[in-house]
């Protein structure tokens, strides 16, 4: 017979390590490529030193002459509090004892809410790790009309979702805890289900409910804002990567020149490409014009890709249009303080009555954040816009 106590049991024991791996696998090729550490980790903290510059303490010398002296690595301490990312399935009390005389009624039940709480994960993830942390996920553009408004980017994601449009007055709170109803893609449109008050919104970020500056810092935070990990880039030369301008332009050249610069400038070897699906098709037709092999997979993700002087292209429906990063995935780490796990009551259960409802719920948690440890290493060009359907360059 299915109880509280045993579907508790079975959350813990068996359904865990089936939901972690799953939700480890298969988030992003970037993911699969990063390593995932709670060495860094102390208390709620992660504390990186990583080294700004070293002169090297190799030095040739006369036979006879003293020894060179020892030269010191110079470190930049990182320190940024750990990210609360959480995931919570709900079972109804009806649902409940209506499976509890099933065993596979139940984990019929459960396997349900699993399927959906894994594929929301997954993708929020994957989101997060071109975010800035802020949490924006578009920008208000105009109303069109009672609770319809115009965004600059729109995802499959955005439907029946709780949002909050973040108002330019703090103590405006009508604008939080929207939810999207329907979404026009063609005239790139959100309906929420409730009217806010377009001066507050207007060209202002929104953001998925309770997620704003919450979120993991993110590739976007190193091409965003004048300061990083608390270092003011004008200041800090170590974080600041190179950031070019496309100027409407793609060719094969550009994209080698960027390779070159920082294996030359930065000694940083770039080992992966993320771009966008319209990027990654123009960039494969660029490499298919000069007659190039341009299909291969990379054992290290597993994922399908192109290649661009051998360093893999990967496409990435979060990745910004018009843009390309070019990263090397050694210098980035998600420090962890431990993988997922149910977030438990003092008696250590899993499975708690939702107040005032008749239903259950339990959830997922994570606490971790993506550091980089060498910002400078990594490159971005920007200005790609594809003019007239036609390949620029090509």
């Amino acid at each position: 017979m299915i109880t509280i106590q045993n579907a508790d049991k079975a959350l813990k024991d068996y359904y865990l390590e089936a939901v972690s791996s799953q939700l480890n696998e298969n988030v992003s090729p970037f993911f699969s490529a990063i390593e995932k550490s709670s060495t860094d980790v102390f208390g709620k903290d992660v504390k990186v030193a990583v080294v700004r510059g070293n002169a090297g303490s190799i030095a040739a010398g006369a036979e006879n002459a003293d020894l060179p002296e020892p030269y010191k690595n110079r470190y930049l301490d990182i320190t940024l509090p750990l990210k609360n990312i959480y995931g919570t399935i709900e079972i109804s009390d009806k649902a409940l004892r209506a499976s509890k005389d099933s065993s596979g009624a139940f984990v019929s039940l459960v396997n349900a809410e699993m399927d959906g709480l894994i594929g929301s994960a997954k993708h929020n993830f994957q989101r997060m790790l071109f975010g800035d942390g802020s949490g924006r996920i578009c920008k208000i553009l105009s109303k069109v009309k009672n609770g319809v408004y115009k965004v600059d980017v729109l995802k499959d994601y955005f439907l029946g979702l709780i949002i909050d449009a973040i108002p330019d007055v703090p103590t405006f709170n009508d604008s939080l805890g929207l939810q999207i109803i329907a979404i026009d893609k063609a005239n790139s449109t959100i309906t929420v289900n409730k009217e806010t008050i377009l001066d507050n919104i207007l060209n202002r970020p929104v953001c998925i409910h309770g997620a704003h500056n919450n979120e993991l810092t993110g590739i976007g935070a190193l091409f965003s804002g004048n300061t990083l990990y608390g270092y003011n880039k004008a200041d800090e030369s170590f974080m600041c990567p190179y950031d070019v301008d496309g100027d409407n332009e793609l060719t094969e050249d550009k994209l080698i020149e960027v390779l070159d610069h920082m294996e030359e400038t930065e000694n940083s070897k770039i080992n992966m490409i993320l771009c966008s699906y319209s990027m990654r098709r123009r960039i494969a037709k660029l490499i298919a014009d000069n007659r190039r092999v341009v299909n291969s997979t990379d054992a290290k993700t597993g994922y399908g890709v192109v290649t661009v002087n051998d360093v893999p292209v990967y496409a990435d429906k979060y990745c910004p249009e018009n843009v390309i990063y070019f990263l090397n995935t050694d210098d980035f780490r998600l420090c962890q303080l431990c993988d997922w796990e149910w977030l438990e009551d003092e008696d250590g259960k899993i499975l708690k009555q939702v107040p005032g409802k008749a239903a259950y719920s339990a959830t997922l948690v994570k606490y971790a954040e993506l550091i980089c440890t060498k910002p400078c290493g990594q490159a971005r060009m920007y200005n790609l816009k594809e003019i007239d359907g036609v390949v620029s360059g090509s």
